[in-house]
């Protein structure tokens, strides 16, 4: 495994860049879509931050010290490029929009956090084993991809305990799996990759 001094500041900047990417520059996106009525863009922001909302259930699942939370880790960084290019009719329209700022800042976020978002998924599969062995979630290596999400237990629900914040995560998970079971199994047979609906 990496040298904590090494690691820990990479985890800290792989969460920073989490927010940037993942949250601010996304949320900012479809404000700016709105106001500009690009329905296009805001169909597909609208679609990512339904697949992205399992970085959230993650950070509840690692503020409980679930080792599935690792498994949820890496199938959220594979989930959102799936999630921005998956769509052909999107696709197509995006792609007919005239130049303007908006369409060259979301082509350019959207080709970002595809790139950060798969060389992620890279990097989480070292780590991976965190999520099968209670021995090895308990090592430095593993509880150091815990401790952002501790920080912002303490400044956003400090009130509640970890076990309590942990199962809002398992529920968020059990949920969220079921609805991407009924979307596999039953409205992409219907619709195929058509984002008509979403």
């Amino acid at each position: 495994m990496i040298d904590l001094s090494v690691l820990r500041p990479l985890v800290w900047m792989d969460y920073r860049l989490a927010v940037l990417f993942t949250v601010l520059l996304p949320l900012a996106l479809l404000l700016w879509a709105f106001v500009r009525r690009s329905e296009a863009i805001q169909r597909l922001l609208v679609i990512y931050w339904k697949v992205s909302s399992l970085l959230a259930i993650t950070v509840y699942l690692m503020i409980g010290g679930f080792g599935v939370s690792f498994v949820a880790a890496l199938m959220a960084r594979l989930l959102i490029p799936v999630s921005l290019w998956f769509w052909v009719d999107l696709n197509e329209e995006i792609q007919d929009l005239r130049s303007t700022p908006l369409k060259l800042s979301f082509s350019a976020w959207r080709w970002s956090v595809t790139i950060y978002s798969l060389l992620g998924s890279v990097a989480q599969l070292l780590f991976l084993p965190c999520a099968f062995s209670g021995s090895t979630l308990a090592s430095d290596q593993c509880q150091v991809w815990l401790a952002a999400p501790l920080l912002f237990r303490e400044y956003f629900h400090s009130g509640y305990t970890r076990g309590f914040l942990g199962v809002l995560g398992i529920i968020g998970l059990v949920v969220y799996v079921a609805v991407l079971g009924y979307f596999v199994m039953v409205r992409l047979g219907r619709q195929g990759r058509s984002a008509i609906n979403q």
